[in-house]
């Protein structure tokens, strides 16, 4: 009974309290969750060298396509379970789920089969070289034997949060975060593990973080129930889940294949070294996203309940103060980072070839930053009102139309130089094409309609385009 009056919450509450409690929430789960990521580079770069770290961020893109699987599953999931709550369907938003566990089962087993399978030969074709591919088989072989915790976390923290439970989902990540970074010196040094240790490390925290949100479901403390008979797949379900989520999944994927293709030119056009300055400074772009997708994250329950309840005015007003608060932070970010690059590199390293060169490449690459929060917001806004299509225009373009193939183009005229400036430039045409869309929507989601009798109606109508 608390759940259901806190999902209820979402179509009643202020929204500017309403977006702070669950995009606070969400941001100290991700920085916490990025803490201890950031704390295994740190751990690796001192404790190993800069080619260890070159070796885990040359394995990276592997995690990444099951995160993107479970990124699919969980964000669209997410999306059908807060509009069937929002519509007073509870039994279909459980059947839902219940497809969800079914999926991640399936993924965890495809891990299991990579690692003692494949794993090798598909380090080599994604960038490993001699220097680095005994780095990344330590690494990523007890992360693929884990899969299963890597896939229930990362798909059921967006279900948990789809019902307005955003403290749960915070704790979801906080909790594995602090394991983790209490076991990395332990396995790294301690043990003298290494790179394996650190590995070892994750997959523990995660399977801590499986038990909790195992015990929250079973206890009856979700809307949501689970049965034997909801595991039962269903196509129709399947379908409007990966095709709200299939953005997220090839945003993932794309980050994937824009790693593969960075590390590739990188090599080329430089060496490992600079593949190990691309790992640090992806760590420090990690920290700079989380205030923008904490707010996204927050918008995406609020927007999707509301649409399902047919409260079309709260759903805009959520989506203006979303973008305001993005475009400030993103503005922020791209000064401090621009200005003063150097002492975020040196939590990392105090090789002072790697700062003077990272600087360069961090400047270059921050340098439009200040676009980047419009774009995650209205993918999230699309996925979070059940648009497919758009949120796949917007998924695509950054890094699949734009980023990947200025990597692959730029090196063969300014070297390193020209990976650095792919960023800035996919930036901005990325961000042209998200408010072309916008504008087309600009009645539905982001204009109050003139006759305000007719407001549900054409809100509808034009969301079905």
């Amino acid at each position: 009974m608390e759940m259901k009056k806190q999902t209820e919450l979402l179509g009643t509450q202020k929204i500017t309290t309403l977006l702070r409690n669950l995009s606070i929430p969400a941001m100290i789960g991700m920085f916490v969750m990025t803490l201890y990521n950031v704390v295994d580079t740190i751990f690796i770069s001192y404790g190993v060298g800069i080619d260890a770290v070159a070796g885990t961020t040359v394995a990276f893109p592997l995690m990444m396509i099951v995160m993107a699987i479970s990124a699919a599953l969980g964000v669209g999931g997410a999306s059908v379970i807060s509009r069937r709550l929002g519509e007073q369907r509870g039994n279909e938003a459980n059947l839902v789920f219940g497809n969800i566990i079914s999926m991640i089962i399936i993924v965890s087993v495809a891990g299991l089969l990579i690692a003692f399978f494949s794993l090798e030969p598909l380090l080599v074709l994604f960038g490993a070289t001699p220097s680095t591919l005994g780095y990344a088989m330590d690494y990523m072989f007890p992360i693929m034997f884990g899969t299963f915790f890597f896939s229930f976390g990362f798909a059921t923290n967006n279900i948990v949060r789809s019902e307005g439970n955003a403290r749960f989902a915070m704790m979801t990540m906080i909790v594995p975060a602090v394991i983790n970074i209490a076991l990395d010196p332990i396995f790294i040094f301690v043990m003298d593990m290494e790179v394996q240790g650190a590995a070892i490390a994750t997959v523990i925290s995660q399977a801590s973080v499986t038990l909790m949100i195992f015990n929250y479901f079973r206890k009856g403390k979700s809307s949501l129930s689970l049965s034997m008979k909801d595991l039962a797949l269903k196509w129709a379900i399947l379908k409007e889940v990966m095709a709200i989520g299939m953005p997220a999944f090839v945003q993932q994927a794309a980050g994937s294949i824009m790693m593969i293709a960075i590390n590739s030119m990188l090599i080329q056009f430089g060496s490992e070294f600079y593949v190990g300055i691309y790992g640090l400074i992806q760590r420090i772009l990690m920290f700079t996203i989380i205030p923008i997708m904490g707010v996204m994250q927050g918008m995406m329950p609020i927007v999707g309940y509301n649409y399902g309840a047919k409260h079309y005015e709260r759903m805009r007003e959520t989506i203006w103060i979303t973008m305001k608060i993005v475009t400030a932070c993103a503005t922020l970010i791209m000064l401090l980072l621009v200005i003063i690059p150097s002492p975020f590199l040196r939590i990392f390293t105090a090789d002072p070839e790697v700062i003077k060169e990272g600087s360069k490449a961090m400047r270059i690459l921050f340098i439009a930053f200040f676009v980047v929060g419009v774009q995650v917001v209205a993918g999230g806004l699309y996925q979070a009102l059940g648009k497919p299509k758009q949120a796949l225009i917007l998924s695509l373009s950054r890094q699949i139309l734009m980023l990947i193939p200025l990597v692959l183009i730029l090196p063969h005229y300014f070297g390193v130089i020209g990976v650095w400036l792919a960023f800035p430039i996919s930036d901005v045409l990325s961000f042209i094409i998200t408010a072309i869309l916008l504008y087309r929507d600009r009645n539905t989601m982001l204009v109050k309609g003139k006759n305000e009798d007719n407001d549900e109606d054409e809100s509808k109508v034009a969301l079905e385009v």
